[in-house]
């Protein structure tokens, strides 16, 4: 039996974190199993099938390591919607379902502190096909169903606590759990693997593949992602969209290693490891079924140390949309003639340990490519205090009288003149630097008024003296 897994996004807009945990997930597993990735984008509702929803879909699966051409698909859900109307209607003649003209009124009335959801009124009422008419799937009224679960064992739910559920709609289109389960009996799917909030619908779905005649998969309910207050991440609460990620700067490499910790781990007391050790080790069996924290600071600091580990070439190239700007990302604040790359590649290997997302190369660099900084008022109150104007005086005066402008002897001209003041290193360059950066923190001072230049900075401590008077 060769192992089919598959990936079913609705296209909704945003690329869900825990999808993409979900996607890699089904990934490696099938990978492993020298099996096939299948993706299926569920676009029934017709208000969510966008071309570009899928687009941006298909985008992000490549982001995190699932290229276009490697799996199978995308098929569309719209695209089975015969099969899904014929599966219904096999299974009302086969006497698995009736039609039920109950409204949601009417249910409710009937509804008591015992009951749980629909009471089966219209079971034996032999009602036939017709307008406002939803198709019900007959629950057997004793026995359990037991789910195969890789990842929780087997779960057992009684059947008569299932309520005779809907599985086409008053106007004869399927609900999502037959349309989900005739797609992946169509498909050939072996295994499903997926969140756990939609484990409640795995006897319903299992039923029907039971009713249909056909051998159930096994299934494998990976744990919910939560935020700090263990509530399900909410796309109207959480950031939850793994393209707001990649776009402020989140490497792929980092962000995938970083999903698949959530309810896994590898061997040995380590979480940063190569790809290869990841799609080698991974078992779903592993998985800890508990909520799994979706730590949006471990994952910063994480990604801080994916960049750290990049060789210095491959650092300059990742900033490049955030130096250029991009369809998603915005463009930096200075022109495009403006930006130097030998003074980039001058600074960044000091950029690279100081950073933790790629976009913050932006603020730490301007101050090289704009005709002026960009003041932060903040930074030059706290800065510019009593002594600044005379400080700022003979750093001028001591800058221009240096002969080698290199960040050793800038740096020990200026502890000089702040040491005649009674000042330490520390407090002597905060004018300085507010007056060339803009900020209070930034780079390394003295080797970024080396790559800056004897005339600009220079220029930027007599502007600064200026403002001062």
């Amino acid at each position: 039996m060769t192992v089919r897994v598959r990936f079913a996004p609705s296209p909704t807009g945003m690329f869900h974190v825990g999808g993409a945990r979900s996607a890699l997930q089904n990934w490696i597993f099938a990978k492993q199993q020298g099996g096939v990735f299948v993706l299926r984008i569920e676009d029934t509702d017709a208000a969510r099938n966008k071309p570009e929803w899928t687009e941006g879909i298909l985008s992000a699966l490549e982001w995190i390591g699932i290229a276009r051409g490697s799996y199978e698909g995308p098929y569309f859900q719209s695209s089975y919607a015969g099969e899904h109307r014929a599966a219904a209607q096999r299974l009302y003649e086969g006497g698995r379902a009736y039609y039920c003209d109950c409204t949601r009124e009417d249910v409710q009335a009937r509804t008591g502190p015992q009951q749980r959801g629909y009471d089966g009124f219209c079971r034996d009422r032999g009602l036939g096909p017709g307008e406002g008419r939803a198709l019900r799937f007959r629950t057997p009224d004793e026995g359990e169903t037991v789910v195969v679960d890789l990842v929780r064992g087997e779960p057992t739910f009684e059947n008569k606590l299932i309520e005779d559920f809907v599985i086409a709609r008053g106007d004869g289109s399927p609900v999502f759990l037959l349309a989900n389960v005739v797609d992946d009996m169509s498909m050939g799917i072996t295994h499903v693997i997926r969140a756990e909030e939609h484990l409640p619908n795995t006897p319903k779905q299992q039923l029907l593949w039971d009713a249909l005649g056909v051998k159930p998969p096994i299934w494998a309910h990976v744990p919910v992602v939560v935020n700090e207050k263990r509530q399900k991440l909410s796309k109207r609460r959480d950031k939850v969209a793994l393209e707001a990620y990649r776009d402020e700067g989140y490497l792929a490499d980092a962000m995938r290693n970083y999903l698949m910790l959530l309810g896994w781990a590898p061997s040995g007391d380590r979480e940063i490891v190569p790809w290869s050790v990841i799609e080698e080790e991974f078992r779903l069996d592993e998985v800890n079924p508990s909520p799994a924290f979706f730590d949006e600071k471990k994952l910063r600091a994480f990604n801080g140390d994916y960049i750290r580990a990049l060789p210095v070439e491959d650092f300059v190239a990742a900033c490049q949309p955030w130096l250029t700007g991009t369809d998603t990302i915005a463009p930096p604040p200075w022109q495009p003639e403006e930006f130097d790359p030998a003074a980039f590649a001058a600074v960044a290997p000091l950029a690279q340990t100081r950073i933790a997302v790629l976009s913050e190369i932006v603020p730490n660099v301007d101050f090289l490519f704009l005709a002026d900084p960009l003041i932060d008022e903040a930074a030059w109150a706290k800065a510019m205090k009593e002594g600044a104007a005379d400080l700022l005086d003979a750093a001028i005066v001591a800058f221009e009288a240096l002969e080698s402008w290199d960040a050793e002897s800038l740096k020990a001209t200026l502890e000089a003149v702040g040491a005649e003041r009674g000042l330490k290193l520390g407090k002597a360059q905060a004018p300085v630097r507010v007056a060339v950066t803009g900020r209070t923190v930034g780079l390394p001072l003295f080797e970024s008024l080396e790559v800056l230049g004897r005339d600009r900075t220079l220029t930027r401590l007599r502007a600064a003296r200026v403002r001062l008077v």
